[in-house]
Order: structure tokens, then C-alpha cells, then sequence
């Protein structure tokens, strides 16, 4: 599953006030009442509610320290990319953790035509949420970027993956969520692809731009699987789960302060 305690906290990151922050996680808690559900369809019981209440004080520290120690990083665009050249529309597949907040952020990205939230590592027969939650089908949790190659580079989606989209020094995990589903890895489509993303890697890790050595993954794309359908556009149709406020909004902020020559107000949806 997602994360067990993750959606509890309707916290913004700009908020560093811990009285203000607790005093607006307990109405949070105090609005769900028993037998009612939340944004995701699970049923308030007794118990459920103690569990989030007892993870209250604990979450709110953990939370707080996640959202400081998470910011984008500015980074330079790669050395090596493809010219911007009228044609058909071309394709990326990324991963990077939880595709909610992903697809959310590439929904933005100037040029791109359609984000898909879906599957991409394992083989077809697996590609069910439930069965990737696991963590044993090779998948990972992706998200497919249709794109005019006339408008942006594949490398200008890259800058944006690594910057704003994804901490890429973090192995099988991002933040709240752990499991090789949540790994980050570019699946790349053609050695044109695969080159650019390399060079892009070896730049980076030369230029010591993340504390961490980036463990990004280059895997070949042998099949990319669209998610059920409620996943797609989570983020636009749920922009005040708490989840995503805390965890995925921030990313758009971070998105249109950091590459606002990139970033487009009004985001594509898959519909």
C-alpha cells in the first residue's frame, strides 16, 4: 500500500509554526467521524481514528522535517539533447516514486500533450495496483510523457525529472513511501534516448549538484501499462487530499519558481 500513516496531516510546507501545525491536524482528525469515509474510500472506524490520533505528535515532527529537508534543486540544463525539430509527438517513461505527484508535475511541463500514470518494468499480467503494491513484480509505479518534440527536448523533461519531480538520491523510496515500486528509473525508448539520459547522470554526478550519489536507474522500455482510473489526474481531481497537499503540491511550487521558463499554468489531463 501507499504508506500506512501518509494522508493524515493537511499541512502546507510554508507552515513552520508547530502549534499552528498541530492545531490543524487535530481538525483535520476531528472531521472524520466515525463511519465516514476518507478521500480514498476507507471507512472510519474507533480504531483507525486512535491510530492516526496516536501518530499525531510523531507524524507532525517527521513531517515537518521531511518537507525542510526536500527542496528542488536547481540544476543546469544537460550538455548533451536533441534539437527542437518539428515532428510526430515522441514519448518519455519515468519513475519517480508515487506517480500522483509525478504525473501531477509533467501535467505542467510546456509542450506536453499527455501524462498517463501506469506501469513500467515488470510484464503485463502484473500491472494491477494491488499486485505492484507488493513490491514483487518488478514494476515501478510511472508515468508516460507524450510530448511535441518541436516544443520541449527530451532533456528538458530530464532537467525537470531530477530537479523538481523526484529526489533521485533516494534508493527504492521517496519520502513516505519504500518498495522497488518507488524506485526512480528512466525507461528509455531508443539509444538516442538512453544516451542523452546517460551523459545527463554523469554531468550531474560530476557536478555534485545533490549531496548523494544519484541512483537513478536506465532500463529499457519493454512495455509501458496505463493505471486504473483512479489514478489519473489524482492530483487535479483531489487537489485537498491531504496527501498530495502535503506531498505533491509543493512539487508544482517548487516547479514554477524553479523552471518557470518551463512551467504552464493551466496543466494538460488525460482526458
Amino acid at each position: 500500500m501507499k504508506a500506512r500513516a501518509r494522508g493524515l496531516l493537511q499541512i502546507v510546507c510554508d507552515d513552520h509554526d508547530a502549534q499552528a501545525v498541530a492545531q490543524r491536524a487535530q481538525r483535520v482528525f476531528d472531521a472524520l467521524e466515525i463511519g465516514s469515509r476518507d478521500a480514498r474510500g476507507i471507512v472510519v472506524t474507533k480504531e483507525t481514528r486512535m491510530k492516526w490520533v496516536a501518530a499525531l505528535t510523531l507524524g507532525m515532527v517527521v513531517q515537518i522535517a521531511a518537507c525542510a529537508a526536500e527542496p528542488a534543486v536547481p540544476i543546469p540544463a544537460p550538455l548533451l539533447d536533441n534539437a527542437k525539430t518539428a515532428g510526430p509527438l515522441q514519448t518519455a517513461v519515468l519513475a519517480g516514486g508515487c506517480f500522483w505527484g509525478t504525473q501531477g508535475v509533467f501535467e505542467h511541463l510546456r509542450g506536453v500533450r499527455r501524462v498517463v500514470s501506469g506501469y513500467a518494468g515488470g510484464e503485463k499480467e502484473t500491472a494491477h495496483y494491488e499486485t505492484v503494491s507488493t513490491g514483487r513484480t518488478g514494476h515501478a509505479e510511472s508515468v508516460q510523457i507524450t510530448f511535441d518534440p518541436q516544443q520541449v527536448s527530451y532533456g528538458e523533461i530530464l532537467q525537470v525529472f531530477f530537479s523538481v519531480a523526484h529526489d533521485p538520491t533516494q534508493l527504492n523510496r521517496q519520502g513516505p513511501d519504500a518498495g522497488t515500486q518507488y524506485r526512480s528509473a528512466i525507461f528509455y525508448a531508443d539509444d538516442t534516448q538512453r544516451k542523452i539520459a546517460a551523459a545527463y547522470i554523469a554531468q550531474l554526478q560530476k557536478s555534485s549538484a545533490f549531496r548523494s550519489p544519484i541512483v537513478t536507474r536506465l532500463d529499457p522500455l519493454r512495455g509501458f501499462y496505463p493505471a486504473e482510473g483512479y489514478h489519473q489526474d489524482f492530483l487535479l481531481r483531489n487537489p485537498s487530499d491531504p496527501y498530495i497537499v502535503f506531498n505533491d503540491l509543493p512539487k508544482i511550487r517548487n516547479f514554477e519558481k524553479t523552471l518557470p521558463a518551463l512551467y504552464v499554468p493551466t496543466p494538460v489531463t488525460v482526458q
